[in-house]
């Protein structure tokens, strides 16, 4: 049995020119002021152009820290984490939480509905169970599936907005915020960055990637869409864009070994098993960066055909997708925009 991750890569490269002014309020500056951490098992990178807001980057990481222990899961911070503390409760009683972990779940519970339960915040039960990724991860056996399926019903969430507190109803229910919480987050660091009067900045929550502003020529950032059969960060395309978030899931982010069989990350709520469909890759842009997270999650469900049409009725969202069999298809809004790199895939007509 092996265990692999992945990092997902949407690689951002832009033409310099040092000091070039984007207004009358802010000159950029060609080598940004930058900062990284590991947070949230992932390498996290903060970029600012603007001349003079290096100051920024302490309040942005103090941002980014807070929400990681409120609301994300692991060994380091299970005693911080208000979603343990829910957890824990379930089936019990309520449980009091920050405004910003009362309207990261009351925003999962409304993609969940959204996607009809195909994307759901209450799927812990069965995450816990594959535990891909981690060092202890396994293939369950048929019947621990079925055992944890009937936890998961994001409509047992029960929420009241008068108490800010989170219910889940059955004992043994769990919420994994993990599709949606680097959204949230990326998200938060662009309000921060906004109140600061930055204009010029790259973030990047381990594969969230938001493009702030121009580049320092005046131009579209250039992103690069990843290769989900590479491991190496190689691309297959580019987009220009600027103010836009980007969000890449796939089948090559993380996953399982097992007999010569790869069961990956993205696992149906509906039946416990790993999505199996033509998507191996998918690319959402959006200008919202938790939109991106839940769409890029929720499409795995559908399939190119149906997650195509499913996006063209979203406001706001453009998606690429790749298939296993190296062909691309995009949504409307993103077409023109594209320019392929790689000549091994073929663009979908």
């Amino acid at each position: 049995m092996k265990i692999k991750s992945l990092v997902v890569i949407v690689i951002v490269t832009f033409f310099i020119i040092a000091g070039c002014s984007q207004s009358k309020g802010s000159k950029t500056i060609s080598t940004p002021y930058k900062q990284t951490a590991f947070l949230m098992g992932t390498v996290v990178t903060v970029k600012i152009y603007d001349e003079g807001k290096e100051a920024v980057l302490e309040p942005v990481f103090h941002r980014i820290e807070e929400l990681a222990r409120q609301i994300t899961m692991n060994e380091e911070n299970e005693d911080e984490s208000e979603v343990t503390r829910i957890n824990k409760m379930a089936g019990i009683e309520p449980v009091k939480v920050s405004e910003d972990l009362y309207k990261l779940i009351e925003s999962g519970k409304q993609y969940s509905q959204i996607a009809d339960g195909t994307f759901d915040i209450s799927v812990g039960p069965l995450t816990s169970l594959w535990h891909i990724g981690y060092s202890d991860a396994k293939k369950p056996d048929e019947s621990e599936i079925q055992e944890v399926l009937s936890l998961i019903q994001y409509e047992d969430i029960e929420l009241n907005e008068d108490n800010q507190t989170v219910f889940l109803k059955q004992s043994g229910m769990k919420l994994d915020l993990g599709a949606i919480a680097k959204g949230y987050i990326t998200d938060e660091v662009l309000a921060v960055l906004k109140e600061n009067q930055v204009e010029t900045a790259i973030i990047d929550l381990g594969g969230n990637v938001y493009v702030m502003g121009k580049n320092t020529s005046g131009k579209d950032w250039t992103i690069g869409i990843q290769d989900p059969f590479s491991p190496r960060g190689e691309i297959v395309g580019r987009i220009a864009e600027s103010n836009i978030s980007v969000v890449t899931s796939g089948v090559y982010e993380r996953y399982l070994e097992v007999d010569g069989v790869k069961y990956h990350h993205i696992l149906n709520p509906k039946d416990g098993y790993p999505y199996s469909n033509d998507i191996a890759g998918v690319t959402i842009i959006s200008d919202k960066s938790m939109d991106g997270d839940a769409l890029s999650t929720s499409v795995f469900s559908k399939g190119i055909e149906d997650g195509m049409a499913f996006i063209e009725e979203i406001e706001d969202a453009e998606a690429i997708f790749i298939s296993h069999d190296k062909k691309i298809s995009m949504t409307s809004g993103i077409k023109k925009q594209f320019e392929l790199v790689n000549e091994q895939f073929e663009i979908v007509e």
